[in-house]
């Protein structure tokens, strides 16, 4: 059966979707924890594995770069959001354990890893893909610059194999679902809040622009660098840090201090915990425990650093954020041995903090 292939290629999180002559349509799956999840975590994870007196350098992408670093004792280079770079020049390479990669090395191997585990869901994909693009890319300062990012992820794409790439812009992708249901025409603003960036265009959609193909036209566009990781972002500093010692105070010399604030910003991204993971940083976190007028909430906060619950801890923030998209309220709630947090909070609150 003929069959069609989308691919949403994002910042955050990836996905490929397949489309049937019948008009049915399959997700990828991808396992992860246990779970399956349409998810393919934009993320690569470098490790160095010793064997004998050489040192290799092993490299995983989507759920299996999550596993491993949430496996590993000494963490490697986690990589993320490179998406953002296409549309960059100031960007080339990175140097990964003493070895340079070219950006394009790294989206390349990104879309190749994709590819190879949607196919044990998906089956075969073919060479022909269509292939989600921004109006604009993130870093992109002139019309060269578009195209620049463009040939980087037309070059991904022919390296997993799609020998031809149909690229659309993502705003179109969502507005054909939606004009689909429409008996008429319309004006509409099309929002896609991402991970890292949220965008918005400005398009006609209807029965007017459906009969003739090609016809529909993006009348503007505009982007901000905010979105999704800076919304839990508000939530880890406004509902989770406080339970884990924020603004509290410890005695030293005499005085009564609060704990620093640079502690808790690294719970704000789920990835830089394991920078708190030093040896210097922990005898730290130890001795305030030791000074500190509440020393519960600063054990909890050393336990989530030393078993690097950070990613899980994340997973419940989204999923707080998520509920509150849809309710009026929710419980929070972080559970595993050793933390038990659970908090009302409204969506009132949440607006407050991400105002």
């Amino acid at each position: 059966m003929r069959k069609s292939v989308g691919i949403d290629f994002g910042t955050t999180n990836s996905a490929i979707a397949v489309a049937g002559a019948d008009a049915s349509l399959s997700m990828a799956k991808f396992h992860l924890n246990d779970q399956d999840t349409e998810n393919f975590r934009s993320v690569l994870y470098f490790e160095q594995l010793r064997e004998g007196t050489r040192r290799n350098i092993s490299a995983h992408a989507g759920p299996s770069a999550i596993m491993r670093y949430l496996q590993a004792e000494q963490k490697g280079r986690l990589i993320q959001s490179l998406k953002s770079y296409l549309g960059s020049r100031l960007l080339t390479s990175t140097n990964v354990f003493g070895r340079p990669y070219l950006l394009e090395e790294l989206i390349s191997f990104l879309a190749r890893s994709l590819r190879k585990e949607s196919e044990s869901s998906l089956g075969a994909l073919g060479k022909t893909a269509v292939v989600g693009r921004p109006v604009r890319f993130s870093g992109a300062e002139s019309a060269k610059d578009e195209e620049f990012g463009l040939s980087r992820l037309r070059a991904a794409m022919h390296s997993a194999g799609f020998e031809k790439v149909i690229f659309e812009y993502e705003p179109i992708g969502a507005a054909y679902h939606y004009e689909t249901r429409l008996d008429h025409d319309e004006l509409i603003l099309v929002a896609d809040f991402g991970g890292g960036t949220s965008d918005f265009s400005l398009l006609r959609v209807g029965p007017t622009f459906r009969r003739v193909r090609g016809s529909r036209e993006i009348l503007g566009t505009d982007g901000v660098p905010l979105a999704g990781d800076a919304f839990d972002a508000k939530l880890v500093r406004h509902l989770v840090s406080p339970l884990l010692g924020q603004g509290t105070s410890y005695k030293s010399l005499g005085k009564d201090l609060q704990m620093p604030a640079w502690i808790y910003i690294k719970l704000e991204r789920w990835h830089h915990l394991s920078l708190l993971k030093s040896k210097e940083t922990m005898q730290v976190l130890k001795s305030l425990r030791i000074q500190s007028q509440e020393p519960d909430k600063i054990e909890a906060l050393i336990h989530l650093v030393e078993e690097d619950l950070g990613f899980y801890l994340h997973q419940a923030v989204q999923r707080a954020k998520l509920e509150l998209s849809a309710g009026d309220a929710t419980i929070f709630s972080f559970q595993v041995p050793g933390i038990s947090i659970s908090h009302l909070v409204t969506r009132k609150n949440f607006e407050q903090w991400i105002a």
